[in-house]
């Protein structure tokens, strides 16, 4: 009997711990653009509500769905505040819109195909408060059909001029216990701060793919530190909207690629860099050929037409960097070598079925 009630008594601590901490943080709004996944969102929303206290908001944002799925959320979640979008304007777009809506002093974005694990927006938060030249906070996204492997824990940027994701592939488990600086967030689940967002701007018009990568580049150019949360988990169903290897996919990939590096990397360490840059581009352009994937060619076609705007775009944001080249360069990675990446791939495909 002792034993039961003392087990409830704690119980109750903690709970009543939780709502404090809960009401005295900030005001956080969750930003989740959303395109034909009807599906997914019931799941979605219900997971991250139970997590907010009162005075915060969640932002749906319809890309001009056929789902109708604005119409069942006003129906069945009208706590939820839907913004409906005349035309798919993509992630970037629909984040955008929905960041502009928001009234939170932290904006949280999270897929709408992914399902927030119990503490997520805590543990975002805790490691957000911890650490104040951060600007952001990276959660963990698994796998929805193979949880205990990781999707993302933030993003890295190879020499070779990707930005991918960091630790993917990896179980769960591998993945640290504490709170560590990463060089970015992916935009499928993150916390930010509005001084940040305030400082360098919204996410870049690449439409989808990327835009994260761009962002987190922007970030370190102001010296804003980004923080990987381990404990901050949510599954995720990879490549939902548009496939993993679909036409639009290797299209957007290769514009927002080169739109990210001309824009982004300042002159020194891009010029370092050329040499794996364009080995890598003459192997994906060789690929492309011989498997007849014209999209990956057509993507760095529109991205290299863009040049004039691109390079007004890059005067204007390295005019603003204040930190240091070395502090940029010590997130610039080796890449793999090609098998590694072929290996890696095919576990990819495997992994999401």
């Amino acid at each position: 009997m002792h034993r039961s009630a003392d087990h409830t008594l704690q119980w109750l601590w903690r709970e009543a711990c939780c709502e404090d901490v809960m009401a005295n943080r900030p005001s956080i709004s969750v930003v989740i653009p959303t395109y034909h996944a009807l599906r997914f969102l019931p799941a979605c929303l219900t997971a991250i509500r139970s997590q907010l206290a009162a005075h915060d908001e969640i932002v749906l944002v319809d890309n001009h769905s056929r789902d109708r799925a604005a119409a069942w959320v006003r129906a069945f979640m009208p706590m939820v505040h839907v913004i409906e979008l005349s035309r798919n304007t993509g992630f970037a777009g629909g984040v955008n819109a929905g960041i502009a809506a928001a009234r939170g002093d932290l904006i949280m974005l999270i897929n709408d195909d992914a399902l927030a694990e119990p503490g997520c927006v805590d543990a975002l938060w805790q490691a957000l408060r911890a650490r104040p030249t951060a600007g952001w906070a990276a959660g963990v996204l698994t796998f929805s059909r193979r949880p205990e492997l990781v999707a993302s824990a933030g993003i890295r940027f190879l020499a070779n001029g990707i930005a991918t994701d960091r630790a993917i592939g990896l179980p769960v488990v591998a993945l640290p216990s504490q709170p560590l600086p990463v060089f970015g967030a992916s935009g499928g689940l993150t916390l930010m701060r509005r001084e940040m967002l305030a400082d360098i701007g919204d996410f870049a018009d690449f439409f989808s793919y990327l835009e994260d990568a761009d962002l987190a580049w922007r970030a370190q150019l102001r010296g804003w530190d980004c923080v990987l949360a381990p404990q901050a988990r949510a599954r995720h169903v990879y490549s939902a909207t548009a496939g993993m290897f679909s036409p639009l996919k290797q299209r957007l990939l290769g514009r927002n690629r080169i739109r990210m590096l001309i824009r982004c990397v300042p002159t020194p360490l891009l010029t370092s860099c050329l040499p794996l840059i364009l080995a890598y581009d003459g192997m994906a352009l060789a690929y492309a050929v011989l498997h007849r994937q014209p999209a990956m060619i057509a993507g760095r076609c529109m991205a290299l037409a863009e040049w004039p705007a691109l390079l007004a775009q890059r005067r204007q944001i390295q005019a603003r960097r204040t930190a240091s080249l070395a502090a940029l360069a010590r997130w610039i990675e080796l890449p793999d070598g090609p098998l590694a990446v072929l290996r890696r791939q095919q576990q990819l495909a495997a992994m999401v079925g």
